[in-house]
């Protein structure tokens, strides 16, 4: 008997010496990866901006980034008798975290029984994220960037003036709620009483992504409600402070890819929202076929 228990209190003793020396080890501790890269590692790669869950906008540029994209708008608006048809062709592809575009619209105007046509300015525009913010556990995501664009005339009788817009953007997302905002200052260059114009732009992008498991629709991946407000306010010349705004509410459908391509068509209402507005636009429609590849 005094032997088992003599057994049993060596045991007892190591036991406890055991115990303190792994209490007195230093416990390691495995951090998790650094999310954080970029320019003084201001971005962050939990970030979903470019993975397409921002719509594309109608009537406000696009600040996502894109990989590449081709896309075709037409913008049909109208004011009493005035008439105006906007075609809008677009091609954006993206080189790391930069997206470059090409835009090369064309427009015709009808008033008074005047028609006025022609290939309108062609703009090249690139833009980048600088900042990105992710919440712990992602429901909100925010990326902050900037861009520029270059708008070139073609000296046809609706492009006369050179322009020269930086802008800066925010896209936010929370859930499935999405913000796009964007803002520019546009300065005109070059003959005429445009000469020297100088605008600051913005616009507004909210939206909503139905996923094809809360909508099942055959051959949809996503369905997209959106609201724009887009707007524009002289800061010189004739009119310094004169505010345009027009609004549009549109639908956007991320169809299911074909091969590499994705269709992403989408129509919308264009409208005024204020007295300067509807002197060029009474009402409008727009649609855009968009395609990721």
């Amino acid at each position: 008997m005094g032997k088992i228990l003599i057994v049993v209190c060596l045991c007892a003793l190591a036991a406890r010496s055991g115990q303190s020396a792994l209490t007195n080890e230093p416990a390691v501790v495995v951090s998790p990866p650094d999310a954080r890269h970029g320019l003084f590692g201001w971005l962050d790669s939990r970030s979903e901006y470019g993975l397409g869950v921002f719509p594309e906008p109608f009537l406000v540029d696009d600040s996502d980034l894109e990989t590449g994209e081709a896309r075709l708008d037409w913008l049909h608006t109208e004011a009493g008798g005035a008439k105006t048809d906007i075609i809008h062709p677009e091609v954006e592809m993206g080189f790391g975290l930069v997206t470059l575009e090409l835009e090369v619209p064309y427009e015709r105007d009808v008033s008074d029984g005047t028609t006025t046509r022609g290939l309108d300015n062609i703009d090249f525009g690139a833009r980048c994220p600088v900042y990105q913010h992710v919440s712990p556990h992602g429901l909100l995501d925010s990326t902050i960037g900037a861009g520029i664009e270059t708008g070139i005339p073609t000296d046809s009788a609706v492009s006369k003036n050179a322009e020269l817009v930086p802008k800066i953007f925010d896209d936010l997302k929370v859930g499935n709620f999405t913000a796009q905002s964007i803002f520019g200052y546009s300065t005109l260059f070059g003959p005429g009483g445009d000469g020297g114009l100088q605008t600051f732009e913005y616009g507004f992008v909210f939206g909503y992504a139905w996923q094809h498991d809360r909508l099942p629709l055959p051959g949809v991946e996503q369905v997209m409600p959106v609201f724009e407000l887009i707007g524009e306010t002289e800061l010189n010349k004739d009119n310094p402070g004169q505010n345009s705004l027009r609004g549009d509410a549109a639908i956007r459908v991320n169809l299911k890819s074909i091969g590499r391509i994705q269709p992403r068509p989408g129509i919308g209402v264009v409208f005024p929202l204020n007295n300067t507005a509807r002197l060029e636009t009474h009402w409008g429609i727009i649609t855009s076929l968009v395609f990721e590849f």
